[in-house]
């Protein structure tokens, strides 16, 4: 498993920053207001994210903590701070709906569109770690969050014990690191832009300004979103699956695009796996453990079922031949726009269209990628 840290924003805002500013121009003049929200809420974040990573790789490597460590804990997580910031305020704020939708369309979007991206760009290698470890660990942790969440609401105690998993992640996965080669070890002090040790104070300051910003982009973010959702009459929910979702995932989508670009192909599938986990236990578990977070029916009938199925998906992709062909990059992505294309739909027809009709894209696209993998034929390598 590696690391690789992420630029600030420059593959995200030049994925999400086109179509935002495009819909803010054709948009009514009193939600243009609301997108501008959202497109500086998103590069405050990406900042934010940046700044908190960067400061807090600084100070670990200043007291004597490994770049392997750090790698795997300070520069895995930062990833992720976005969706930890965006879910957490949502939570506080009594917005169950944004709070949910955006850890369970984070975790379906990083599978689906960052490693069909990637792999349409170049066949992905998969580390046998995360075929014997962490993919069967995201299937269990999918699946245990869609039974919490059957009885209407992921309660605080439910949060806490999803806290005490990350804690307990966080553990294996450091003692795990004590056994890595030198090479592995080399390579992660090589994804580390700066392994100098700089001033206690200046980095302590750039920790501090990272969650400023983070905290402000948030509250931008999140408020231009929900009102963008009032203007187009669709639900929090759906905004949050797809706006809110795509927009925090783009720590994940800059680092694996770069990582798939610089031949570290490995890195883009760990970073998917290591964030969508984190999602879970981390980001969700502090945002029930703040506020108990109530679970739309659409939530329990849809948009659980997908995120499960895309990390089903990934074991057979995964254990195929221990790699993510373009064939199959193409099959992630075509279940990405299936998925959209049913939000949409659901956003257009309500709550009470035929779902038969709204499960047929999905319907056919994922069981069309388990085939493929199952039927390949290929054996994960042992060693």
């Amino acid at each position: 498993m590696t690391v690789c840290s992420f630029s600030p924003g420059f593959f995200g805002l030049g994925f999400v920053l086109p179509t935002s500013i495009g819909l803010a121009i054709f948009s009514p003049m009193s939600t243009g207001i609301s997108w501008i929200d959202c497109i500086l809420g998103l590069i405050v974040l990406t900042f934010g994210a940046e700044w908190l990573v960067r400061g807090a790789s600084r100070l670990a490597i200043s007291v004597g903590i490994s770049a392997l460590v750090v790698g795997l804990t300070v520069v895995a997580y930062g990833t992720s701070t976005p969706e930890l910031v965006v879910s957490l305020t949502s939570s506080l704020e009594g917005k169950s709906d944004v709070a949910l939708g955006n850890v369970v369309g984070s975790n379906s979007f990083n599978v689906l569109f960052i490693l069909g991206i990637c792999a349409l760009l170049a066949p992905l290698k998969v580390d046998l770690k995360l075929v014997r470890w962490e993919a069967p660990l995201l299937i269990v942790l999918s699946g245990g969050v869609w039974l919490a969440a059957l009885d209407g609401s992921i309660s605080r105690f439910e949060g806490l014990l999803l806290l005490a998993g990350l804690v307990s992640y966080s553990v294996m996965t450091v003692r795990a690191s004590r056994r890595e080669t030198k090479a592995i070890q080399q390579e992660f002090e090589q994804g580390l832009d700066d392994k100098k040790p700089h001033a206690l104070l200046a980095d302590v300051a750039l920790i501090a300004a990272g969650l400023a910003l983070l905290v402000l982009g948030s509250k931008l973010f999140v408020g231009g979103s929900i009102e963008i959702a009032k203007a187009l009459g669709v639900s929090d929910l759906v905004i949050s699956l797809t706006l809110v979702a795509a927009g925090t995932s783009m720590p994940e989508v800059a680092t694996s695009i770069l990582a798939t670009i610089r031949g570290q192909r490995d890195i883009a599938v760990g970073n998917v796996i290591g964030s969508n986990i984190f999602n879970q236990v981390g980001v969700l578990g502090a945002a029930a453990s703040a506020s108990p977070i109530a679970v739309s029916p659409q939530a329990l009938r849809l948009d659980f079922p997908i995120m499960l199925a895309t990390a089903v998906a990934c074991w057979p992709i995964f254990a195929s031949g221990r790699r993510i062909d373009r064939f199959e990059g193409g099959l992630l992505f075509a279940g990405y726009i299936a998925y959209t294309y049913v939000l949409i739909d659901i956003s257009r027809a309500g709550p009470e269209a035929p779902w038969v009709r709204l499960a047929l894209p999905l319907g056919l696209v994922l069981p069309a990628t388990l085939a493929w993998a199952v039927t390949r034929g290929r054996v994960p390598a042992t060693r």
